[in-house]
């Protein structure tokens, strides 16, 4: 312990002696040691240490060796122009549940550097990562996407020695690697194979942190330039439930960036849109970077108004609430002003002001019309079923799924991002399909399934289902599909199609 705590206060009194020197303040009085350090680094006017640490240069006098791409890569990072070594981000206290002996001559050290041993240096932005979905991706565990990956997909196969009941392998190198898995260390020291290597963002840590910090700032660079690029974020942010990559790509400000990377000042320390760069907005512009009137965040959801993940959007801070987050206390009416600060550096107020009309606008079309009777009736069919407390057992399960987990969200980014396609058909129009042409019949098979087995229990269940789905098919949003189409539409719909045949039908 006394190690490491003397090794944390070196870092820290390096970075209270930079921002003394910089304010012009006098450093605290400290120790003779750490005021050794605190002098150098105040007259050198920079972050960091005096020089490189006596362990690091051991590693670094292996790994030049062993992993010459490691080592390139720290050596090309700021890190190692601040004589921040290896060391100094995987030391480990002897008692650490995942600390390795014997590795080198020199102390105890982790493969793992956690959140919590980059707060060392980084507090504000591990603050902020904390607090925010990002960090708790890893509680999905449990959820029906795990259903699907474990049990459905996978099975118990794929055995470790952390995990002797086994675990399913699609689940290992799928879900975990983007949502993180709880890293298990094996009684030598070693990690277990099935929880590493992994960069989930949620991963949880032997320390007990929740998070890594190298599933977006990746080892050993650590490069700002990198972490701002859209494809950074796209390891996890795209594919049929969740395609921010592809439907940014597809938007104007994809458009933008693509054609004018070599002009975006990427690498800038100071990345200020509207100073720095002008000519497009990547996902960190938008959801985390600096503005002129807001700093840098690494809570993700301080600028997002609506949370599209579940069957039914809803606003952010009461899924922050669930899950324990400050965020619950930021409505999100502050958060879309904090959007709105990024988006009026380019746009104008009206601009901006229609933009979110037309989204909340799509927001509520599926809420309102599919996502919210989808729902009643999936309730309904369960009890309908051979198997009601077996999920995916039946084509209505699957449909349901679908229609929201991939096409409801779908449609919901693309309309968040401006991506036309991803709302309409690769959205609006899957929704609709899957709506009318696979959960609907689906539905119906149900019904005269449970009528043909004889069981009164479903019987009854299957006529309470009937009575919903009529309740929903014979309303305004869904009766055109009955053929019960309002006279009135009828007519605009035929006005307007012969309109269209007058100009292309010759």
């Amino acid at each position: 312990m006394q190690r490491r705590t003397y090794l944390i206060g070196l870092v820290a009194l390096a970075a209270v002696a930079c921002a003394a020197f910089v304010s012009g303040s006098s450093p605290p009085a400290t120790a003779p040691a750490a005021a050794k350090v605190i002098a150098v680094a105040a007259t050198a006017g920079t972050f960091g240490l005096p020089e490189l640490s006596k362990n690091s240069q051991e590693c670094i006098d292996c790994h030049r060796e062993e992993s010459r791409a490691i080592y390139q890569m720290w050596g090309a990072s700021k890190h190692a122009g601040a004589n921040i070594g290896c060391y100094e981000c995987h030391a480990a206290e002897g008692d650490d549940p995942d600390a390795m002996r014997g590795h080198y001559d020199g102390p105890p050290i982790s493969v793992i550097v956690s959140p919590r041993d980059c707060a060392r240096c980084h507090e504000k932005e591990v603050e902020e990562f904390i607090g925010s979905h990002h960090s708790k991706g890893a509680r999905i565990l449990g959820s029906l996407d795990n259903v699907l990956a474990e049990v459905v997909e996978g099975n118990r196969a794929f055995v470790t020695p952390g995990f002797p009941e086994g675990n399913a392998a699609s689940a290992v190198s799928g879900c975990w690697q983007c949502h993180g898995s709880q890293v298990k260390v094996l009684p030598d020291g070693r990690l277990d194979p099935a929880t590493w290597p992994n960069t989930g963002i949620g991963r949880i840590n032997p320390d007990g942190s929740e998070g890594s910090c190298s599933a977006c700032h990746s080892r050993h660079t650590f490069s700002v330039e990198q972490a701002r690029n859209p494809e950074n974020c796209g390891k996890c942010h795209m594919g049929p439930d969740h395609p921010q990559l592809e439907v940014y790509n597809e938007s104007k400000h994809g458009i933008a960036f693509h054609a004018n990377k070599h002009r975006m000042n990427l690498d800038s320390p100071k990345w200020i849109v509207g100073e720095d760069y002008w000519h497009a907005p990547t996902c960190a512009t938008c959801h985390m970077s600096a503005t002129v009137n807001q700093p840098v965040t690494h809570d993700v959801g301080m600028r997002i108004s609506w949370n599209n993940r579940p069957a039914v959007s809803i606003r952010p801070e009461v899924s922050d609430a669930k899950m324990g987050l400050p965020g619950a206390n930021i409505p999100w009416q502050t958060r879309r002003q904090n959007m709105y600060d990024v988006c009026l550096n380019c746009h104008d107020q009206t601009w901006v002001d229609n933009f979110y009309i037309q989204y909340d606008g799509l927001v509520e079309l599926y809420n309102e019309k599919f996502a919210k009777p989808s729902i009643a009736l999936n309730t309904a069919a369960k009890a309908a079923k051979e198997l009601p407390g077996v999920d995916f057992t039946h084509e209505a399960d699957w449909a349901f799924w679908e229609l929201w987990h991939h096409e409801g969200r779908r449609a919901r980014h693309g309309a968040s991002m401006m991506g036309p396609d991803y709302t309409h058909w690769h959205g609006t129009y899957d929704v609709a399909k899957t709506f009318y042409t696979h959960f609907v019949p689906a539905l119906r098979d149900l019904i005269e399934e449970a009528h043909e087995s004889g069981d009164a229990d479903r019987i009854a269940a299957a006529d309470a289902l009937q009575s919903k789905l009529d309740e929903i098919l014979n309303s305004d949003d869904h009766k055109w599909f009955l053929g019960k189409m309002d006279p009135t539409e009828a007519a605009r719909r035929k006005e307007a199609a012969e309109e269209f045949k007058s100009r292309y039908d010759k």
